[in-house]
């Protein structure tokens, strides 16, 4: 495992050394861990990476916390894949609910992103309190166009996931040591935010799961990369999720999307020396995971490749994909 994480922290190295990104953490999970460490935030406080850095995860609140929980609903027969979203929020679009292409919807659709929403829409923008933009997702008709990997999906799948907890996503526990309230002096800093006006540290750096809270069904998770590899440890170990639903994260639903996840495929962005049938997803601040199942080998690259813009070319898909190359030769 040394061996291992030291070729695959080398292109990690070599991109902090030409400043591509400002930091990362690496850490690999097979037979053993191995966990590997550098760089430094170019803005005040200018704290070190540490293997124990809290990242904000990003999209991978979609796999790891969303998709998840509502698998776990469906195993406990409290919903079924093929319901509609609209069977538990009987608010979806309530003054058309004849007509509306949103009532249709269905959780397997959603996990998936097999829906005609679209990718994003700049929510926060609108000005309006967090109740009142839940109730504005709710409630627009969203204009149709082909099935794209979509945030909508995640914000509609966490309110409802919100309907059947009886609870706000901040409040319900990811597990795992993963949190939607990190210490903010533990955090890796992200972006310089125009909009709020300061460099996003233990703030949830989208801005729509800000303006939604702090936390939505498409972003708001924090953790360090031991949280992250403890969550997928204990996902090929079964502890997390049962067989039929772990088999619906591994196989493609239509194109690459599987439930929650993007199966490997030629190109993406856990490298091609992966076996068929590994999982992977990324998170817009530089983050990622990936499991090898025929291997039984996950592996977690966290960087804050946005810090202190997104507005410059990190390199982090190929960055991605020479690590996973790295890790599964």
């Amino acid at each position: 495992m040394q061996t291992l994480i030291d070729r695959a922290f080398a292109p990690v190295a070599a991109a902090i050394e030409a400043g591509r990104i400002p930091g990362a953490v690496l850490a690999v999970h097979g037979v053993d861990r191995a966990i590997r460490h550098g760089g430094v935030a170019r803005i005040e406080p200018r704290a070190r990476m540490r293997a124990d850095t809290v990242f904000d995860l990003a999209s991978l609140t979609k796999p790891i916390f969303t998709a998840t929980a509502i698998l776990r609903h469906a195993e406990q027969g409290r919903i079924a894949l093929d319901d509609t979203l609209a069977s538990v929020i009987p608010d979806l679009r309530q003054y058309d609910v004849a007509g509306a292409a949103e009532c249709r919807l269905t959780f397997r659709q959603c996990l998936a992103h097999q829906t005609h929403l679209p990718a994003v829409e700049p929510l926060y923008t609108y000005g309006q309190t967090p109740s009142t933009l839940r109730a504005f997702i709710l409630q627009r008709a969203w204009q149709a166009g082909p099935p794209v990997y979509s945030d909508i999906n995640y914000m509609l799948l966490g309110i409802a996931l919100e309907r059947l907890e009886g609870a706000a996503l901040g409040h319900i526990d990811p597990g795992f040591g993963l949190s939607f309230q990190p210490d903010a002096t533990a955090c890796a800093a992200t972006e310089f935010c125009h909009w709020r006006g300061r460099v996003m540290q233990g703030e949830v750096h989208d801005e729509n799961a800000f303006a939604l809270g702090g936390v939505a069904g498409h972003a708001g998770l924090f953790g360090t990369a031991d949280a992250v590899l403890d969550f997928a440890a204990a996902l090929m170990q079964g502890r997390v999720l049962g067989p039929e639903s772990v088999a619906g994260m591994r196989a493609a639903v239509h194109g690459h999307r599987s439930l929650g996840w993007e199966a490997a495929h030629a190109g993406w962005s856990g490298g091609d020396a992966c076996s068929p049938g590994a999982i992977g997803h990324t998170g817009f601040t530089g983050t990622g995971l990936w499991i090898d199942w025929d291997r039984r080998l996950a592996w977690t690259l966290l960087t804050n490749r946005v810090h202190p813009s997104r507005h410059a070319e990190s390199g982090i898909a190929a960055l991605r994909r020479a690590v996973g190359e790295a890790v599964c030769n």
